[in-house]
Protein backbone atom coordinates (compact mmCIF):
# COMPACT_ATOMS: atom_id res chain seq x y z
CA UNK A 1 0.00 0.00 0.00
CA UNK A 2 1.74 3.50 -0.56
CA UNK A 3 1.66 6.08 1.87
CA UNK A 4 1.53 9.31 1.35
CA UNK A 5 4.71 10.39 3.04
CA UNK A 6 6.89 8.00 0.97
CA UNK A 7 4.95 9.79 -2.43
CA UNK A 8 5.96 12.72 -1.00
CA UNK A 9 9.58 11.82 -1.16
CA UNK A 10 9.65 10.04 -4.27
CA UNK A 11 8.06 13.30 -5.46
CA UNK A 12 10.79 15.71 -4.57
CA UNK A 13 13.63 12.84 -5.52
CA UNK A 14 11.45 12.86 -9.13
CA UNK A 15 11.84 16.66 -9.62
CA UNK A 16 15.09 16.71 -8.93
CA UNK A 17 16.48 15.16 -11.33
CA UNK A 18 16.66 16.51 -14.89
CA UNK A 19 16.11 13.56 -16.81
CA UNK A 20 12.62 12.72 -14.80
CA UNK A 21 11.09 16.63 -14.87
CA UNK A 22 12.41 17.05 -18.92
CA UNK A 23 10.45 13.53 -19.98
CA UNK A 24 7.22 15.11 -17.77
CA UNK A 25 7.49 18.21 -19.45
CA UNK A 26 7.85 16.40 -22.65
CA UNK A 27 4.34 14.65 -22.53
CA UNK A 28 1.82 18.14 -23.17
CA UNK A 29 4.79 19.42 -26.28
CA UNK A 30 4.33 16.41 -27.70
CA UNK A 31 1.05 16.10 -27.73
CA UNK A 32 -0.03 19.46 -28.07
CA UNK A 33 2.59 20.46 -30.22
CA UNK A 34 2.41 17.52 -32.71
CA UNK A 35 -1.29 17.13 -32.88
CA UNK A 36 -1.89 21.47 -33.49
CA UNK A 37 1.13 20.99 -36.19
CA UNK A 38 -0.99 18.54 -38.08
CA UNK A 39 -4.61 20.27 -37.86
CA UNK A 40 -2.92 23.39 -39.17
CA UNK A 41 -1.22 21.54 -42.01
CA UNK A 42 -2.36 18.82 -42.68
CA UNK A 43 -6.33 19.99 -42.55
CA UNK A 44 -7.39 20.30 -45.84
CA UNK A 45 -6.19 17.08 -47.19
CA UNK A 46 -8.00 15.15 -44.46
CA UNK A 47 -11.18 17.39 -44.06
CA UNK A 48 -11.49 16.22 -48.21
CA UNK A 49 -11.22 12.36 -47.03
CA UNK A 50 -14.29 10.37 -46.80
CA UNK A 51 -12.94 8.72 -43.67
CA UNK A 52 -12.06 12.16 -41.81
CA UNK A 53 -12.61 12.05 -37.95
CA UNK A 54 -11.56 15.11 -36.41
CA UNK A 55 -11.10 13.67 -33.07
CA UNK A 56 -8.42 11.01 -34.90
CA UNK A 57 -6.95 14.18 -36.48
CA UNK A 58 -6.26 16.42 -33.73
CA UNK A 59 -4.69 13.31 -31.13
CA UNK A 60 -2.14 13.12 -33.73
CA UNK A 61 0.23 13.31 -31.16
CA UNK A 62 -0.93 11.47 -28.43
CA UNK A 63 1.54 8.38 -30.42
CA UNK A 64 4.16 10.55 -29.47
CA UNK A 65 3.24 11.71 -26.10
CA UNK A 66 3.11 8.43 -24.73
CA UNK A 67 6.79 7.66 -25.92
CA UNK A 68 7.34 10.68 -22.99
CA UNK A 69 5.10 9.09 -20.64
CA UNK A 70 7.25 5.48 -21.42
CA UNK A 71 10.37 7.18 -20.89
CA UNK A 72 9.30 9.09 -17.80
CA UNK A 73 7.86 6.09 -16.29
CA UNK A 74 11.54 4.13 -17.29
CA UNK A 75 13.22 6.66 -15.96
CA UNK A 76 11.64 6.72 -11.97
CA UNK A 77 12.58 3.17 -11.87
CA UNK A 78 15.41 3.09 -13.48
CA UNK A 79 17.81 5.47 -11.07
CA UNK A 80 16.93 2.87 -8.10
CA UNK A 81 19.09 -0.08 -9.84
CA UNK A 82 22.38 2.58 -10.15
CA UNK A 83 25.03 2.52 -7.30
CA UNK A 84 23.34 0.34 -5.09
CA UNK A 85 20.04 3.12 -4.92
CA UNK A 86 17.42 0.05 -4.30
CA UNK A 87 19.58 -1.13 -0.91
CA UNK A 88 19.37 2.56 -0.17
CA UNK A 89 15.45 2.63 -1.09
CA UNK A 90 15.06 -0.71 0.75
CA UNK A 91 17.25 1.04 3.92
CA UNK A 92 15.42 4.34 4.17
CA UNK A 93 11.76 2.29 4.01
CA UNK A 94 12.03 -1.42 4.55
CA UNK A 95 8.84 -2.59 3.52
CA UNK A 96 8.84 -3.03 -0.39
CA UNK A 97 5.09 -2.98 -0.29
CA UNK A 98 5.22 0.45 0.30
CA UNK A 99 7.94 1.77 -1.38
CA UNK A 100 6.78 -0.04 -4.77
CA UNK A 101 2.94 1.12 -4.02
CA UNK A 102 4.33 4.67 -3.40
CA UNK A 103 6.47 4.93 -6.08
CA UNK A 104 3.74 3.89 -8.80
CA UNK A 105 1.37 6.25 -6.99
CA UNK A 106 3.54 9.01 -8.09
CA UNK A 107 4.27 7.77 -11.15
CA UNK A 108 0.57 7.15 -12.23
CA UNK A 109 -0.97 10.50 -10.72
CA UNK A 110 1.78 13.02 -12.12
CA UNK A 111 1.11 11.60 -15.35
CA UNK A 112 -2.45 11.38 -14.68
CA UNK A 113 -2.32 15.29 -14.15
CA UNK A 114 -0.24 16.43 -17.15
CA UNK A 115 -2.03 13.63 -19.47
CA UNK A 116 -5.51 15.40 -18.34
CA UNK A 117 -4.28 18.90 -19.13
CA UNK A 118 -2.74 17.87 -22.17
CA UNK A 119 -6.13 15.96 -23.13
CA UNK A 120 -8.09 19.07 -22.77
CA UNK A 121 -5.67 21.36 -24.28
CA UNK A 122 -5.04 18.70 -27.71
CA UNK A 123 -8.99 18.81 -28.02
CA UNK A 124 -9.88 22.21 -27.78
CA UNK A 125 -6.90 23.36 -29.50
CA UNK A 126 -6.94 21.10 -32.37
CA UNK A 127 -10.53 21.53 -32.90
CA UNK A 128 -10.42 25.26 -33.49
CA UNK A 129 -7.65 24.88 -35.75
CA UNK A 130 -9.62 22.44 -37.87
CA UNK A 131 -12.26 25.28 -38.14
CA UNK A 132 -15.63 24.68 -39.51
CA UNK A 133 -14.98 20.76 -39.63
CA UNK A 134 -14.36 20.57 -35.76
CA UNK A 135 -16.52 19.40 -33.06
CA UNK A 136 -17.33 20.68 -29.92
CA UNK A 137 -16.60 19.50 -26.25
CA UNK A 138 -20.12 18.01 -25.78
CA UNK A 139 -20.40 16.20 -29.28
CA UNK A 140 -19.74 12.08 -29.84
CA UNK A 141 -16.60 11.00 -27.95
CA UNK A 142 -14.83 14.63 -27.68
CA UNK A 143 -15.12 14.32 -23.63
CA UNK A 144 -14.57 10.78 -23.57
CA UNK A 145 -11.05 11.48 -25.51
CA UNK A 146 -10.47 14.33 -23.52
CA UNK A 147 -10.15 12.23 -20.38
CA UNK A 148 -9.19 9.21 -21.78
CA UNK A 149 -6.10 10.31 -22.95
CA UNK A 150 -5.18 11.29 -19.95
CA UNK A 151 -5.60 8.27 -18.44
CA UNK A 152 -4.47 6.39 -21.27
CA UNK A 153 -1.25 8.32 -20.97
CA UNK A 154 -1.00 7.40 -17.33
CA UNK A 155 -1.30 3.64 -17.87
CA UNK A 156 1.41 3.98 -20.50
CA UNK A 157 3.90 5.50 -17.85
CA UNK A 158 2.68 2.82 -15.27
CA UNK A 159 3.58 0.56 -17.64
CA UNK A 160 6.91 1.05 -18.55
CA UNK A 161 7.28 1.40 -14.31
CA UNK A 162 6.34 -2.23 -14.12
CA UNK A 163 8.60 -3.62 -16.71
CA UNK A 164 11.34 -1.74 -15.73
CA UNK A 165 10.64 -3.06 -12.09
CA UNK A 166 10.84 -6.54 -13.14
CA UNK A 167 13.70 -6.38 -16.06
CA UNK A 168 16.20 -3.82 -13.81
CA UNK A 169 17.28 -2.53 -16.95
CA UNK A 170 15.44 0.85 -18.83
CA UNK A 171 17.84 0.67 -21.74
CA UNK A 172 16.24 -3.09 -22.27
CA UNK A 173 12.43 -1.69 -21.62
CA UNK A 174 13.33 1.33 -23.93
CA UNK A 175 14.55 -0.46 -26.23
CA UNK A 176 11.94 -3.34 -26.82
CA UNK A 177 8.64 -1.30 -25.41
CA UNK A 178 9.42 1.63 -27.83
CA UNK A 179 9.93 0.17 -31.02
CA UNK A 180 7.30 -2.55 -30.24
CA UNK A 181 4.58 -0.11 -29.72
CA UNK A 182 5.54 2.15 -32.50
CA UNK A 183 6.75 0.16 -35.35
CA UNK A 184 5.26 -3.45 -35.03
CA UNK A 185 1.87 -2.69 -36.13
CA UNK A 186 3.12 -0.35 -39.16
CA UNK A 187 5.49 -3.30 -40.30
CA UNK A 188 3.02 -6.26 -39.90
CA UNK A 189 -0.52 -5.00 -41.31
CA UNK A 190 -2.54 -7.87 -40.77
CA UNK A 191 -1.59 -8.10 -37.05
CA UNK A 192 -2.71 -4.71 -36.47
CA UNK A 193 -6.09 -4.94 -37.90
CA UNK A 194 -5.83 -8.56 -35.76
CA UNK A 195 -4.55 -9.44 -33.00
CA UNK A 196 -2.92 -6.28 -32.51
CA UNK A 197 -5.78 -4.21 -31.78
CA UNK A 198 -5.39 -6.35 -28.70
CA UNK A 199 -2.17 -4.64 -27.94
CA UNK A 200 -1.69 -1.98 -25.50
CA UNK A 201 -1.15 0.84 -27.69
CA UNK A 202 -3.87 0.50 -30.47
CA UNK A 203 -6.58 -0.71 -28.28
CA UNK A 204 -6.30 2.33 -25.31
CA UNK A 205 -5.76 4.60 -28.49
CA UNK A 206 -9.20 3.83 -29.64
CA UNK A 207 -10.57 6.35 -27.18
CA UNK A 208 -9.03 8.96 -29.72
CA UNK A 209 -11.91 8.04 -32.20
CA UNK A 210 -14.85 9.52 -32.82
CA UNK A 211 -16.48 6.31 -33.76
CA UNK A 212 -14.17 3.70 -33.40
CA UNK A 213 -15.05 0.62 -35.52
CA UNK A 214 -14.22 -3.30 -34.64
CA UNK A 215 -15.01 -5.78 -32.22
CA UNK A 216 -14.15 -3.49 -28.89
CA UNK A 217 -14.93 -0.23 -28.11
CA UNK A 218 -13.07 3.00 -26.54
CA UNK A 219 -13.50 2.38 -23.05
CA UNK A 220 -13.17 -1.01 -22.99
CA UNK A 221 -10.10 -1.04 -25.40
CA UNK A 222 -8.72 1.04 -22.87
CA UNK A 223 -9.77 -1.84 -19.92
CA UNK A 224 -7.65 -4.01 -22.34
CA UNK A 225 -4.13 -1.56 -22.08
CA UNK A 226 -5.48 -1.99 -18.37
CA UNK A 227 -5.17 -5.34 -18.31
CA UNK A 228 -1.61 -4.84 -20.22
CA UNK A 229 -0.39 -2.51 -17.31
CA UNK A 230 -1.81 -4.72 -14.40
CA UNK A 231 0.07 -7.64 -15.70
CA UNK A 232 3.54 -5.71 -15.94
CA UNK A 233 3.18 -3.74 -12.66
CA UNK A 234 2.33 -6.67 -10.56
CA UNK A 235 5.56 -8.67 -12.70
CA UNK A 236 7.59 -5.74 -11.13
CA UNK A 237 6.27 -6.10 -7.49
CA UNK A 238 7.14 -9.96 -8.12
CA UNK A 239 10.53 -8.75 -9.05
CA UNK A 240 11.27 -6.44 -6.19
CA UNK A 241 9.72 -8.46 -3.74
CA UNK A 242 11.73 -12.02 -4.67
CA UNK A 243 15.10 -10.36 -5.63
CA UNK A 244 18.00 -9.04 -3.37
CA UNK A 245 18.48 -5.63 -3.34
Amino acid sequence: MPSLTVVHSEWIKMRSLRSTVGSLVAIPLLTVGLSALVCFFVKPAKIESPDFDPLELSFYGLSFGQVAAISFGTLVFSQEFHHSGLRVWLSAVPRRGVLYGSKMAMTGSVVLAVGLLSGFTTLLLGQALIGEAGIGITDTGALRAAVGSGIYLALMALFAAGLTALLRSGVAVLGVLIPFLLLVPFIFTDLASGVGKYLPNRAGQLLAQQDPQGPIGPWAGLGVTALWVGAAVLAGWFAISRRDA
